[in-house]
């Protein structure tokens, strides 16, 4: 290699993409980055991507996925504050009455810290085997087929699919919530129910999902969604102190027998995991630039260190004010100005559109990817209305669900238990068992092995007492309930 040859080598990186659409038409396009790193992957249309990119080592990694959406082109600090914003969702409002209420002070703390260690360590795990034998994986059931086979890729779908239906189901109750309570602080005639809010909500999140094509579109919205959850934090924080300042000595005690503490307890549990976890870390990932794993646990540290004070501070203080009375959304508890408690509302409201788009964007990516054009830019009309129809019908069934059955703790225990508890923790464990196994020592494996039986046997008996509350609660309230 002459001295003009290397010096180039060694300033510049070159990829060559081929792109092959559904004619298999072929084309070829070089890409130059400055630096170590690859470059952006910018996917207009749906597209099998084939490229040669630098891992950490300097080794070449291959990529081959079809994908509609972008891939590699998030900063670790944009990806940290998407992980942010799923954390510091309006679903904190709903904590204090969820988990705190439930476990109490002393079991609470220790469930929230001890949470936060293991899901930190359970989402490296993931985070690491998002590349294999020289291959990224950029959606969860594609590494776990990868590892498992066609079977489990199928199965890991499914997970998927329930989990994130059930978290979007449960925004769209939480969007409802706020936008009820936004109503009743200015007219309590019951004319506008809780199922009608959900409607509005639905359809909001809808017109907000035709306009962002992809995850990685998000950009300044994830700076809104972080204005909106401080404000409400905030506004909750410092309402929830005013009131414990001037209430009398309130009452901490566990409320209900002792027979529904244990499923109480239980769902708490699964609530505890379901705060921090998103049950999509590799789509996550995905969006991230190289070096993939380097980046993504500087976004998990962002998200599990500065990222959880506002959720901590809203929980405990919440939880302090106002003891076992804790409503399960904090803001029907507190008092203050009318105008406050008004923008706190609907900042919340806000704030779950956005967030919800995030929990959204694996079942976008798949529609969009299968049975999208994949001719045009992401705003072309044909792109456009097949969001609208796509997208809107999606949200449609979402909409619905959240109306029928409009009890978000509930929904929030079923998550963890069916979806989160699996996907982030047994599986985690197991896939890192699987692809590690000649490289751990025997007291590493045992270790992976008590994880995947512990959380296994924890799943199962969360999911049994989320079923028994939500047929409780469904035997108290009626349909379309407007609680």
């Amino acid at each position: 290699m002459d001295a003009s040859t290397s010096s180039a080598s060694s300033s510049t990186q070159h990829l060559y993409l081929q792109h092959r659409q559904d004619d298999d038409t072929s084309s070829f396009a070089s890409f130059t980055c400055s630096g170590e790193r690859a470059p952006l992957l910018l996917l207009p249309g749906k597209k099998k991507i084939m490229a040669a990119t630098a891992d950490e080592k300097g080794e070449t990694v291959d990529v081959s996925e079809d994908t509609a959406h972008q891939i590699s082109v998030d900063p670790w600090y944009q990806v940290g504050f998407i992980l942010t914003t799923g954390v510091n969702s309006a679903y904190v409002l709903g904590y204090s009455g969820s988990i705190m209420v439930p476990l109490g002070w002393i079991a609470g703390t220790i469930g929230l810290i001890l949470a936060a260690a293991i899901s930190m360590y359970a989402n490296a795990l993931l985070a690491r085997l998002h590349e294999i034998d020289g291959k990224r994986h950029i959606r969860y059931r594609d590494l776990a087929g990868h590892i498992y086979g066609r079977k489990m890729y199928a199965l890991t779908w499914a997970l998927q699919y329930v989990n994130l239906f059930m978290i979007n189901t449960g925004f769209i109750i939480l969007a409802g919530q706020a936008l009820k309570a936004t109503y009743v602080l200015f007219r309590d005639d019951g004319l506008l129910k809780l199922p009608y809010c959900i409607a509005i909500s639905g359809f909001v999140c809808a017109l907000f999902a035709f306009g962002i094509p992809y995850l990685s579109a998000l950009r300044i919205w994830l700076g809104f969604s972080t204005l909106f959850s401080l404000i409400y934090i905030v506004i909750a924080f410092v309402l929830s102190l005013r009131d414990g300042m001037t209430t009398p000595a309130r009452d901490y005690s566990i409320p209900g027998a002792h027979s529904s503490r244990v499923f109480t307890t239980i769902g708490a549990v699964a609530n505890l995991v379901f705060a921090y976890n998103t049950g999509m870390l590799p789509e996550i990932q995905a969006t991230i630039r190289p070096p993939v794993v380097k980046n993504m646990e500087k976004a998990l540290w962002f998200q599990f260190t500065i990222g959880s004070v506002p959720l901590y501070a809203v929980i405990f203080m919440g939880y302090w004010a106002y003891g076992s009375s804790t409503s399960s959304y904090l803001m029907n508890s507190v008092n203050g100005p009318v105008w406050i408690k008004a923008v706190a509302n609907i900042s919340a409201f806000l704030q779950t559109v956005i967030a919800l788009h995030i929990f959204a964007s694996p079942m976008y990516e798949f529609m969009d990817t299968r049975f999208g054009s994949g001719r045009g830019g992401p705003f072309a009309f044909q792109n456009v209305m097949f969001r609208v129809m796509v997208r809107g019908g999606y949200l449609t069934v979402n909409t619905l669900v959240a109306a029928i059955l409009p009890f978000l703790g509930d929904f929030m225990s079923l998550t963890g238990a069916l979806s989160t508890f699996p996907l982030t923790f047994v599986l985690a464990n197991h896939m890192y068992l699987m692809v590690k196994r000649h490289k751990l020592s025997t007291l590493q494996k045992c270790w992976h092995w008590l994880n995947v039986i512990g959380f296994s046997s924890l799943a199962i008996a969360a999911a049994v007492a989320a079923l028994r509350l939500i047929m409780v609660d469904s035997s108290t309230y009626h349909f379309f309930a407007d609680l």
